[in-house]
């Protein structure tokens, strides 16, 4: 008899999903700007306002999302962590999406990539640009919060190798791909009790919530007193 395949469950939401690999996508094309030198700054800028527009979007979707993209599916306190990394974990809602441990790196990963972006609005480069919030601070604190934005870039680029590692400590060691489910949303039945299969991506709600944040920002911005860098 032919094998059959092993049917797959739904557990990330195509919102989610697209936020993920968007969000990875300006973390690369932040860094590349900004080794290209001040000629790109407009872009870095560009590329600085949505990532803010997708963490607006990523917080929010934490409170009013699906099932495993609620933050309430993941965070644990330190009792579960403990037995996570003693491996007694899987029990309890969410065990399908995040783990314990992931649930961290993830909350972690969104508020150093929230600072970053922050700071990004405030920084300047000494020479001719400024972030389009650069008026609202004298030029030592936005000195200091230049210095904070560089730093906190290795602290991500640390948390950022890190990710990758486990991705890679899955695949080759476990076996367990955690790339496909990203890409397709789904994980094999045996990985997915049936009462943890998402139903609904309230896709139309991603976007409502993603223009109201889009609009924020461009008030925001189009608000903030005008400001000039001048070595003189």
């Amino acid at each position: 008899m032919p094998v059959r395949d092993v049917p797959a469950r739904l557990v990330w939401d195509l919102p989610l999903r697209i936020f993920h690999w968007l969000l990875a996508a300006c973390v690369a094309g932040s860094w590349l700007t900004h080794e290209l030198g001040t000629t790109w700054f407009t872009w870095h800028a560009r590329i600085g306002y949505v990532t803010l527009v997708l963490l607006a979007f990523r917080i929010a979707w934490g409170f009013v999302g699906p099932l495993h993209a609620r933050f309430a599916s993941f965070l644990r306190g330190p009792k579960a962590m403990l037995a996570y990394l003693r491996g007694r974990a899987g029990q309890g809602v969410g065990s399908a999406g995040h783990n314990p441990l992931g649930g961290l790196a993830v909350v972690t990963m969104l508020g150093l990539l929230l600072l970053q972006a922050v700071t990004g609005l405030f920084a300047n480069d000494d020479i001719f640009n400024s972030g389009p919030l650069y008026g609202y601070v004298s030029k030592a604190q936005s000195d200091g919060l230049t210095g904070l934005h560089k730093a906190n870039f290795d602290w991500l680029l640390v948390l950022i190798g890190l990710h990758l590692a486990a991705i890679g400590y899955y695949r080759f060691v476990k076996r367990l791909d955690l790339l496909g489910p990203m890409l397709n949303g789904r994980k094999p039945a045996s990985q997915v009790p049936p009462q943890e299969e998402i139903a609904s991506q309230r896709i139309w709600l991603a976007i409502v919530l993603t223009v109201i944040a889009a609009t924020a920002l461009w008030r925001v911005i189009a608000a903030a007193p005008p400001a000039s860098l001048s070595l003189y």
